[in-house]
């Protein structure tokens, strides 16, 4: 299964990736190249994972990887959309604990 990684940036708003289809050892690396760059700036990320329906370790690992860095130039990402399954795999690993998962962003209804 291929990957879409979707960027929107508006002024005044964070930066918003929407992310499409499955995340696993193939397609981690393309997430990793799009996302790890713009958390490294200290702004507020925000990750839509409504349309992806199955993550690996591998792409797991980008999201730590991601949470490191922002913690480092004091920014912040927030994942938005994750469906139950998605949910159980980040409630089982404890990385609900360290990664801001909402429902939706702020402000939608």
């Amino acid at each position: 299964m291929n990957l879409t990684i979707t960027e929107e940036r508006e002024h005044n708003h964070p930066i918003r990736l929407m992310v499409s289809g499955e995340i696993d050892v193939f397609t981690a690396p393309k997430l990793r190249e799009k996302l790890l760059p713009l958390c490294q700036d200290g702004e507020t990320v925000i990750v839509d994972l409504s349309d992806v329906n199955y993550i690996d370790s591998t792409g797991l690992g980008v999201f730590v990887g991601a949470y490191k860095i922002q913690q480092t130039s004091s920014g912040k990402m927030i994942l938005i959309g994750v469906n139950r399954r998605l949910s159980r795999i980040f409630r089982i690993t404890g990385l609900q604990d360290i990664i801001e998962i909402k429902e939706q962003e702020d402000g939608e209804t």
